[in-house]
């Protein structure tokens, strides 16, 4: 199970690559096991091109120690344990610095909900979390990141899987899913409502979005009486 979970982590990081999301060794992806405790993810400062399967690093879930892997893990990868504990329905994580989604992060504001596209896969505006303070900064940079993204979270009462990304003010965007593809999947998705969110408030600073639209596309996707796809594949 520990080599597949490799497996599926090392592709859905050439995935990034693929999407154009990610450029030199910015970003990173991870899954996680919770029958093992187990969580692996890509080695930190380590090139695309050069990675295989067994170049992931294997950390355990609870301490944060290293298992297996001839590398460091990613920088990144106390954030991606403080989600995972906080959020067990989470089993894959993805963070880049892709430039729409940065640029709200830049500018600290969240990506509003304000059309279809954005309303098939995020229900409701993606949040931008605070600033981390100077002390959280200096303390423990990495862990607090993922702290302040379930602050954030549970403060708005938002449900992370209904809202599968956050944007990290003056960072970027982590988002996450079922499984580390869908983490992938949700962090192309969010780069690009992004752009198609700025753009549209450059031409309309006043525009939004009703209620019920939102409701009505996001439901149709992912609610109980869901209709769109089909069943073999899930997709139109």
């Amino acid at each position: 199970m520990l080599e597949e979970l490799m497996k599926q982590v090392w592709e859905a990081n050439l995935e990034l690559m693929r999407r154009g999301v990610v450029i030199y060794t910015w970003g990173n992806v991870s899954g996680v096991d919770r029958e093992s405790g187990l969580m692996v993810i890509k080695p930190s400062g380590v090139n695309y091109n050069e990675m295989k399967p067994e170049d992931m690093v294997a950390v355990d879930l609870a301490s944060g120690s290293i298992v297996k892997g001839r590398y460091k893990p990613s920088s990144d990868t106390a954030t991606h344990l403080e989600l995972y504990r906080a959020f067990p329905s989470v089993g894959g994580i993805t963070h880049t610095h892709s430039i729409n989604v940065v640029a709200f992060a830049q500018a600290g504001i969240d990506v509003p909900s304000l059309g279809t596209t954005h309303a098939d896969y995020f229900y409701g505006s993606i949040p931008c979390t605070r600033e981390l303070s100077q002390q959280e900064v200096e303390e423990a940079y990495e862990v607090n990141t993922g702290k302040v993204i379930v602050e954030t979270l549970k403060n708005r009462r938002v449900d992370p899987m209904a809202v599968p990304g956050v944007i990290v003010k003056n960072h970027g965007p982590f988002s996450w899913g079922k499984d580390p593809a869908a983490s992938v999947y949700h962090a192309v998705v969010m780069d690009t409502i992004a752009e198609m969110a700025w753009k549209t408030l450059l031409l309309n600073p006043q525009t939004s979005m009703a209620q019920y639209i939102l409701d009505k596309h996001y439901m149709r996707k992912h609610g109980a009486n869901a209709y769109y796809g089909q069943i073999e594949d899930g997709r139109k």
